[in-house]
């Protein structure tokens, strides 16, 4: 990996090594540990980037459900039954929305207490490990401070204030297949709004708002894959918009909505 990538270059980097997580382990270090063994990672720029995806923070942090402690009501029983899911999960899923958005034709989509729209409300039952189909993950309480523990940790050991991306896999309306995008962040701005600059020919832009921690997230998961056991990566080269922003800046209000 180069030191610093030429301009409209990016380079990514996916950590191997990294064991199954258990509750209590302390993800932070195992993360660095593997950025010290990979070979050309170190020194870290203050321009790379770490994503780590959700489900290892998940585990790490104990936001694991047993789905054996769990009884259905009959709306979930009803609904499994129809759709051949597993009742127990849809009963964590209702458990965990602040809103049901459908629930239809097997799909269940729900508003997360963190704002986020998206299908199961993100509770997962894949790659959980060796308790697999008898435990979910949910999602961090909060994956901004989630993110900002590990971008803390990285700093006191490496020297280098590295953003951290948490990131998760979701759909998107009217498009076939899923995309990681960015739940939780630190040290840099989930997006960038364009509004009000000029584009390259001069023009005044009105409407760009850039997803650059999004673009960030779906561009790492292409190096850890979904079944490489490789839950994290260095993004290098994307030259981030530094700061503290939050990912609640990235959620559109509901007023914005066009198909409420």
């Amino acid at each position: 990996m180069s030191a610093d990538p030429a301009p409209g270059r990016v380079e990514i980097v996916a950590l191997d090594g990294i064991p199954e997580i258990a509750p209590g382990d302390d993800l932070a270090a195992l993360l660095i540990a593997a950025i010290e063994r990979s070979p050309g990672l170190l020194p870290l720029l203050a321009d790379d980037v770490l994503v780590v995806t959700q489900k290892v923070v998940s585990k790490a942090e104990n936001a694991i459900v047993d789905l054996t402690t769990i009884e259905p009501r009959p709306e979930a029983v009803a609904f499994a039954e129809r759709f051949d899911r597993d009742p127990r999960q849809i009963e964590v899923v209702l458990r965990e929305a602040r809103r049901v958005v459908r629930m239809e034709r097997g799909v269940l989509i729900t508003e997360t207490p963190h704002g986020f729209v998206c299908a199961n409300g993100g509770v997962d039952a894949s790659n959980v490990g060796p308790a697999s189909g008898q435990i979910v993950t949910l999602l961090p309480r909060d994956p901004d401070a989630s993110a900002r523990a590990i971008r803390e940790a990285i700093a006191a050991r490496l020297g280098v204030d590295v953003p951290v991306i948490v990131s998760d896999s979701f759909g998107r309306p009217w498009r076939w297949g899923i995309t990681d995008v960015a739940i939780g962040v630190s040290g840099l701005e989930p997006i960038e709004d364009l509004r009000g600059t000029p584009d390259a020919d001069g023009r005044v832009m009105k409407s760009t708002i850039r997803a650059s921690a999004d673009e960030i997230a779906s561009a790492a998961e292409l190096a850890f894959g979904k079944t490489g056991g490789r839950p994290a990566a260095i993004v290098r080269g994307a030259h981030p918009r530094r700061g503290e922003g939050r990912i609640a800046d990235s959620i559109m209000p509901r007023e914005f909505d066009l198909f409420p």
